[in-house]
């Protein structure tokens, strides 16, 4: 009779792989107990839509959940306002969980399934408010088991600012943060569900300023210099680098400044430029070659150039073992299903300009773990190279979606993204239970790292010795 009050409970939970533990189970009931809390705190924050470093309302709401929860918070970490560390425990292992929580500018954007501006400067086209929220929720849940077992160990969520652009855990890093951490767990939001032992684009950012002399464009043009002429000549040549870099470099820019009015030679303008390769001593390499086109657009338009590095992350260090632990972790819990509703709003979205039509069953299914290169960057890559790291992605959006879209914020203020969410705290919950009963995982994990690293590896972070670049996104 107990075993199938056992069996019977763990279906109601939607757990597909009887191989949980009880504990197991209790642990991830929990996290249901508490789905309203959670995804009213996550449609809050993605009503606040704060960009990088600028996430002050944010961030407090995370601080305040884990202060409620027992948790000790050190707030203004690595010199950050909005970083902080929220800890239980004092002895070994040491389990980290990253929480991010910035928007992205420009992509303000309401619930439906139709193009349409809340009329915000920013909207989380990448999912952080559900990022941030599901990591605490992973947290507080373990926290709760560590406290109730009495087993050994501590939890560390580690509150994450600017991923976008604004690389705060190389600075987290840099500062040392992470030195006495066994593991580190994350995940991301997505349009599907998988654990992937997957590497990243380095990439290295900065904002270069032309610096010229203001006239009359038609009445003395002769007197000008124009800021504006240095930016088009450095892009048409930073254009024909295109033809001279590997075929798998990126290089991206916006112009943020041309001046001011077109009868008016500017006398300023700021380009602002990424570049990204799967190898970040191809990125050191073209990085210095645009330098130096700087240079040579400054010189040949009889202006002067300087240029501020803004962000800089390595490629991901994978690791299979980590993938593999949650992965099992993953698949036992199994997908979702999509309500009528739901399937409503997504037949609506998908077929919008962008979107990728795809099958609304995907939800339910958990990919196998593959070795991939994602087309982005994250300075979680960072992290990765001072500790064993790993993360998940789960389905916060319409399968089809892209990141980065109005369509990845629209479905991330509904339920489909608290959903996906929930999964997200359940994979990270378990596979740290896991780790924490399993020295040897632990073990395993960290010498995969070891040998894909390299024993005389030395740290030394793509954006140098810079304080953070707190002003970015103004």
């Amino acid at each position: 009779m107990a075993k199938k009050l056992i069996i019977f409970c763990l279906f109601i939970l939607g757990i597909s792989n009887l191989t949980f533990s009880q504990t197991k189970a209790d642990i991830v009931k929990e996290i249901d107990q508490n789905y309203d809390k959670y995804g009213n705190l996550a449609h809050q924050i993605w009503e606040y839509a704060e960009v990088g470093y600028q996430e002050y309302k944010s961030s407090l709401a995370l601080q305040d959940l884990l202060k409620a929860n027992g948790f000790k918070v050190e707030a203004g970490v690595a010199e950050i306002p909005t970083a902080f560390i929220a800890t239980y425990g004092t002895s070994s292992p040491v389990i980290g969980i990253l929480g991010e929580f910035d928007a992205l500018p420009g992509l303000s954007q309401d619930a439906s399934p139709s193009k349409s501006s809340l009329g915000g400067i920013a909207g989380h086209g990448c999912g952080h408010h559900l990022f941030g929220v599901a990591s605490a929720a992973a947290a507080i849940s373990l926290k709760n088991w560590l406290q109730k077992s009495g087993q050994n160990g501590t939890i560390k969520f580690y509150g994450t600012p600017a991923e976008e652009g604004g690389a705060g855990k190389v600075y987290m890093t840099r500062a040392g943060l992470f030195n006495t951490v066994d593991v580190v767990l994350h995940w991301h939001p997505s349009d599907a569900n998988k654990s992937d032992a997957a590497t990243s684009l380095a990439n290295k950012t900065g904002k270069f300023r032309f610096h010229g002399l203001s006239a009359h464009a038609a009445g003395s043009p002769e007197r000008g210099r124009s800021a504006l002429d240095g930016i088009e000549a450095m892009t048409h040549m930073v254009n024909m680098m295109r033809e001279h870099v590997p075929e798998d470099a990126r290089m991206h820019y916006i112009i943020t400044d041309g001046g001011k009015a077109p009868n008016v030679v500017p006398d300023f303008a700021e380009l602002y430029l990424y570049v990204r390769h799967p190898n970040r001593t191809i990125v050191k390499e073209m990085w210095d070659r645009i330098e130096n086109v700087a240079k040579g657009a400054a010189m040949g338009t009889g202006t002067t150039v300087d240029w501020e590095i803004i962000g800089g992350v390595y490629e991901l260090l994978p690791n299979q073992s980590l993938a593999d632990l949650m992965n099992e972790n993953m698949q036992a819990l199994g997908g979702y299903e999509l309500s009528p509703n739901e399937i409503k709003f997504a037949l609506e979205i998908q077929p919008t300009e962008g979107m990728k039509i795809k099958d609304l069953a995907s939800t339910k299914i958990i990919e196998d773990v593959k070795s991939t290169i994602n087309g982005g960057s994250t300075d979680v890559a960072d992290i990765s190279w001072a500790v064993p790291t790993m993360g998940c992605r789960t389905a916060t959006w319409v399968p089809g979606t892209p990141s980065h879209s109005w369509q990845a914020v629209a479905a991330g203020g509904t339920s489909i993204g608290t959903k996906g969410m929930i999964l997200a705290a359940k994979t990270i919950a378990t596979t740290a239970y896991d780790l924490f009963n399993s020295p040897a995982e632990i073990q395993k994990a960290k010498a995969e790292f070891e040998e894909r690293r390299g024993f005389d590896f030395k740290y030394e972070p793509m954006l140098g010795d810079r304080k953070p670049a707190l002003d970015y996104r103004n």
